[in-house]
């Protein structure tokens, strides 16, 4: 596949030095000259100028790309290169990093085919190493819906349950299930949940505190302190 992506940062060119290393063709198109040097000491194609401009993008090979990533620190850009993109039938993915209203993210969201938060991630991933084994945060796919991987602990209530017996709230619902050290798949209701047993939940957070209670047996207190207000605002 082929793909161009706005943005040599941080989080632009390790995204596109993983879809060489996968097999793509990647175009890098940066307003910075130093950074554009930098892409191109990497061996990657890269254009010198503004990702916003429907030349530039055209000069990157936008009409026959596949997908556009707009990964710049700037929203504006970003949105713009996006919209660009669309109209040459691309796959668009828009990067935002500042605070914002949930309004925002909607206007945005409808707009664009997916949205990220490369500050959230990162945060994502620093939780899971500083709380270790039980939980696992996977993504954030809207501003109040996480999807999150659970082990079973011997303290956790419904240790001993099947997936048929088991009822998590309203707002949360068993996503994929795996036995002790195999793949996860689609569970079956006759699945018996037992000790180190994994579940994936996908759960506003809300109620995050109270699936964590029913699967890692944590106390109220410390499941809300873990699970936190969440969110991206």
């Amino acid at each position: 596949m082929r793909f161009v992506i706005i943005g040599a940062g941080r989080v632009g060119l390790r995204t596109a030095r993983v879809l060489r290393e996968e097999g793509h063709e990647v175009t890098v198109i940066e307003r910075d000259e130093t950074k554009v040097r930098r892409a191109r000491n990497q061996e990657f194609p890269a254009v010198e100028g503004d990702g916003s401009r429907e030349t530039i993008l055209e000069d990157a090979g936008v009409g026959d790309a596949d997908a556009v990533g707009a990964l710049t620190g700037d929203m504006n850009v970003n949105f713009t290169a996006c919209m660009i993109a669309k109209h040459h039938g691309c796959r668009t993915v828009m990067r935002i990093d500042e605070a914002y209203r949930e309004g925002i993210y909607r206007k945005y969201a409808e707009e664009v085919d997916e949205i990220i938060y490369p500050e959230r991630l990162g945060a994502i991933g620093a939780k899971n190493a500083l709380l270790g084994g039980t939980i696992r945060a996977i993504a954030d796919i809207a501003p109040s819906l996480q999807i999150v991987e659970l082990t079973f602990t011997e303290e956790a209530p419904i240790n001993g349950y099947s997936i048929s017996e088991f009822e998590l709230p309203a707002d949360a619902t068993v996503v994929a299930f795996g036995k002790r050290d195999d793949p996860l798949g689609i569970p079956s209701e006759d699945e018996s949940l037992e000790t180190g047993d994994r579940i994936v939940v996908l759960a506003d957070y809300e109620v995050l505190s109270e699936v964590r209670q029913l699967i890692v047996g944590e106390s109220a207190t410390r499941a809300a302190a873990n699970a936190g207000t969440g969110g991206v605002n």
